[in-house]
């Protein structure tokens, strides 16, 4: 009897075992993040590629930032034991805990991008210095820099907006290998984009959000240690 019950124990804990608990949270979860974010998708799919559509490309990609964020709390949480999955559950508690957390982040960026955005598209038209153009194309990178760190606090922690705003803002400086990793994924997501299009994109959402998760390690680390104490 104790020989059957020590198997049972470990059913589910082998590395096959993992493997398959592993694929099978991803695509639970990317099934969840296309649901979500389908009211965005459909239009944004059917969307010209045209200047004068960015503020609609911008209010398609608004069910984007409570689905990411969800992800992320879902693939923190998940488990590598086959017996004790439960993927979706999780992914709809972070859904609910964090959707007008993330939204709070996620709506102001889209706002900015959206700005410069325009301004970079009608740039020849505006008869301000070239050195402008790069101006506002390194502000865009610091604003997503920033949504990313944002967007991964608010996820697993529960601070102030305001408290949220700051530390992903001192992260940035504080942990550089996180900053590197996570404009090498911003480069990747807007090669992939051009190259396909926002489907393919769309289709690995998942993936790109087990990727930020695992390069925001250390800042997760750095904020379990010093503010969670």
């Amino acid at each position: 009897m104790s020989e059957l019950a020590g198997a049972k124990r470990h059913f589910g804990n082998g590395p096959l075992s993992q493997g398959a608990a592993f694929i099978y949270t991803l695509l639970v979860v990317e099934l969840l993040i296309l649901l979500t974010t389908l009211p965005g998708l459909v239009p944004l799919l059917l969307l010209a590629a045209d200047r004068s559509n960015i503020p609609l490309f911008a209010a398609c990609a608004i069910p984007l930032g409570p689905a990411l964020s969800a992800a992320l709390y879902a693939l923190r949480n998940r488990s590598d034991d086959l017996t004790e999955l439960h993927p979706a559950a999780a992914f709809w508690r972070g859904y609910r805990l964090n959707f007008l957390g993330s939204l709070r982040i996620w709506v102001p960026c889209l706002v900015w991008l959206t700005l410069i955005g325009m301004s970079l598209a009608n740039f020849g038209a505006a008869g301000v210095p070239g050195w402008w153009a790069g101006l506002l194309v390194a502000i865009g990178i610091v604003v997503t820099l920033w949504l990313g760190n944002a967007l991964v606090i608010t996820s697993l922690f529960s601070f102030r907006t305001i408290d949220i705003a700051r530390l992903a803002l001192l992260f940035i400086a504080r942990t550089p290998g996180v900053t590197l990793g996570n404009a090498c994924l911003l480069v990747l997501t807007g090669l992939l984009t051009a190259a396909t299009s926002e489907a393919v994109v769309a289709l690995l959402g998942s993936v790109f959000a087990l990727v930020l998760l695992l390069t925001s390690r250390p800042m997760i680390n750095k904020i379990t240690e010093e503010f969670t104490a």
